[in-house]
């Protein structure tokens, strides 16, 4: 009798730890993959970012860095598998040799500037995906020792229009390289992008192409030369989480940045 309690108890207890250790496996497995987004408050100006993420994948679980310590968004920044640039207030000039144009800036958010070169070197680092909007493709082409024009107005010779005072139906036409990532994302040459900024990228880091451009050669999206040599990276001048989402030129982006994201994820579970 004693042993057919035993048997059971072994039995029970074996069942109970199984249980125990799907369990685990199942949670481990469904855990949300994390996308750092570099500012996401306050709402008003910034929510469109993880709304347009999650409109790709409702799944993902976004965390907004700029609140955060910087030491501690580098270690949050760990355990992501994606880091989208928002866009934002001017870089400051100095960090590009023009300091003497900082006058000619807008806004400056300097401890904007430090947290997102700290997140950029982070992401580059672990070869986590990045994805860079407006100021985002900027501080990227900074941060990799290129410039900007600080004001496109003044300072480019220019028949586009790209910034208006009605943000909301300002739109030019884009040229996109063939065989690029922006390409295989959209799937187009050309599309129709919207219009709201003042500075764009000036002098092209060594390290990136630029991959689309507007009617008067602007640059409006770069990606690494050798891309084979680093994480994934597609940086966009325009806004494409305020744009119609059937735009190709809108939502695919996200879904292209996301299903790079869980490739990245499912590399480090394998890892682990």
């Amino acid at each position: 009798m004693k042993k057919q309690v035993s048997l059971i108890y072994f039995l029970i207890s074996g069942i109970i730890s199984l249980n125990i250790f799907f369990s685990s496996c199942s949670s481990h497995k469904e855990e949300p993959i994390k996308i750092a987004i570099s500012k996401a408050k306050p709402e008003k100006y910034y929510g469109s970012y993880a709304k347009w993420l999650k409109k790709a994948d409702s799944t993902i679980e976004c965390i907004g860095m700029y609140f955060i310590p910087i030491d501690s968004a580098l270690l949050i920044l760990e355990n992501c598998s994606g880091l989208l640039l928002t866009g934002g207030p001017d870089v400051f000039p100095g960090e590009y040799n023009k300091v003497f144009d900082t006058t000619r800036c807008e806004s400056i958010d300097y401890k904007r500037d430090t947290l997102e070169f700290a997140l950029i070197k982070k992401a580059m680092d672990l070869n986590i995906p990045i994805l860079g909007i407006c100021r985002g493709a900027q501080i990227l082409n900074v941060a990799m020792s290129g410039s900007l024009i600080v004001d496109i107005p003044s300072d480019f010779d220019t028949v586009v229009v790209h910034r208006c005072k009605d943000t909301k139906n300002c739109f030019h036409n884009v040229q996109i390289e063939p065989g690029s990532k922006l390409f295989w994302a959209s799937n187009i040459n050309s599309g129709i992008v919207n219009s709201n900024h003042h500075q764009a990228v000036d002098k092209l880091a060594d390290k990136f192409k630029v991959t689309a451009c507007s009617g008067d050669g602007l640059i409006e999206a770069i990606e690494w030369k050798n891309p084979e040599d680093n994480p994934f990276l597609i940086a966009v001048q325009w806004h494409p989480e305020k744009m119609d989402y059937d735009n190709p030129l809108s939502l695919p982006i996200a879904e292209y940045f996301l299903q790079e994201a869980r490739l990245f994820n499912e590399r480090q579970l394998a890892v682990e």
